[in-house]
Formats: C-alpha cells, sequence, structure tokens
C-alpha cells in the first residue's frame, strides 16, 4: 500500500532569509547549502536511539506554536507517488501540480481542506 515514509522538507518565506540561516546556523549549529538550504540525512538521526521525525496535527486555538503564527508547507517523502495521487483522486483530491522527473525525484503538490499546500516527494537516491 502507498503509504508517506517521512517528511522530506520544511518551507516557509521570511523577508530576510540570509539573516535567519545565519541565526539558525549560529544558533542552532544548521550547516546550509550554497542554494540556501539544509540537507538532514536519516542516517544521521538513525545513529542517535530514540530520534524520529514527528508529524503531528494540534487543536484549533492550540499555543504549542506559539507566539509563532506563521503557516507552514510541508514535503512528505513517499514511496510511491502514482499510489498516493491514486487515492487522493479517489476521495476527491486533485494536484494542482505535477513535476514527473525532478533531478532529486518526483513531485506532486495538494492542498489539504485547511488550503495548506502539501508537496509529496518521491526520491531519487541522492549522489554523494
Amino acid at each position: 500500500m502507498a503509504k508517506v515514509i517521512g517528511v522530506g522538507g520544511v518551507f516557509f518565506v521570511t523577508p530576510d532569509g540570509e539573516a535567519l540561516r545565519g541565526w539558525y546556523a549560529n544558533v542552532l549549529g544548521i550547516e546550509f547549502t550554497d542554494w540556501g538550504g539544509a540537507i538532514f540525512r536519516p542516517e544521521e538521526a538513525a545513529a542517535h536511539p530514540g530520534a524520529a521525525t514527528i508529524f503531528s496535527t494540534f487543536k484549533q486555538g492550540s499555543d504549542y506554536l506559539a507566539p509563532s503564527t506563521k503557516d507552514f508547507m510541508v514535503n512528505l517523502m513517499v514511496d510511491d507517488l502514482d499510489g498516493i495521487l491514486a487515492r487522493a483522486k479517489a476521495v476527491g483530491v486533485e494536484p494542482v501540480k505535477f513535476f514527473p522527473d525532478e533531478a532529486n525525484g518526483r513531485f506532486a503538490h495538494i492542498m489539504d481542506p485547511e488550503g495548506r499546500k502539501i508537496e509529496l516527494w518521491q526520491p531519487k537516491p541522492m549522489s554523494a
């Protein structure tokens, strides 16, 4: 059965990406690439017992994300993009955009019921 196999990325808009990346690098030690993103390899997390990626929802009005008021797009890694899209179509969800053959794999964008964009990603193996 087609299923989500992990979170492939979190993307958000900021007025000053360079400054924010600098803060994350300085405060949290995140190493950014020259294209502006950071790559977290699963084998790094796997080396730490108990490490995991969490996907969770919160009740409306929850202050768990406070004081942030940002909305996020979530990238979900999938093992079978066609299977996921077929299941989505069966319940009336059509992709708003489809990227069949990108350098990093295959992608599709769908919208959740509250209007958040979800990026589905079937990755290609990455070169070292």
